[in-house]
């Protein structure tokens, strides 16, 4: 007889539902201008690729939590903070042709990356909460 021991107190685990649109889209403007301006106070303004990146990391971690339907919204809200703080002249918003359809390109793939991944992890998580997997092989 083999003895398993479980913990009453947790119970069954729902997979996580994913955050409003509004709360990740909020989440994306406030994140962005934290971003932006630690980045101003830290003079790394001058190279765009350096916040290109930390906003596409945010964009990537809001899509953990978010829909799919708020990616374009979460990177549209850091292209347009990357645009008017980081990109000259500051203040402005601009499209310059060569640049700006790359970044939004980089902040959708990271936002859809981060929605996709989420998707997935939860999916995963809920199926080995279902599944009759004992965990021996």
């Amino acid at each position: 007889m083999v003895l398993e021991w479980r913990y009453i107190a947790k119970g069954v685990r729902v997979v996580p539902e994913p955050v409003a649109t509004p709360f990740i889209w909020t989440g994306a403007y406030a994140g962005a201008f934290v971003l932006v301006t630690v980045l101003d106070l830290l003079g790394a303004l001058d190279r765009t690729g350096l916040a290109l990146a930390a906003l596409s990391v945010l964009a990537a971690l809001l899509g953990v939590r978010g829909r799919f339907v708020a990616a374009p919204g979460t990177a549209l809200l850091c292209w347009m903070l990357l645009n008017f703080f980081a990109a000259h002249p500051i203040g402005e918003i601009s499209w310059a042709g060569h640049r700006d359809p790359e970044w939004m390109a980089c902040l959708l793939a990271a936002a859809l990356i981060g929605t996709t991944a989420g998707r997935v992890l939860h999916a995963r998580a809920a199926y080995r909460r279902v599944s009759p997997y004992d965990g021996t092989g």
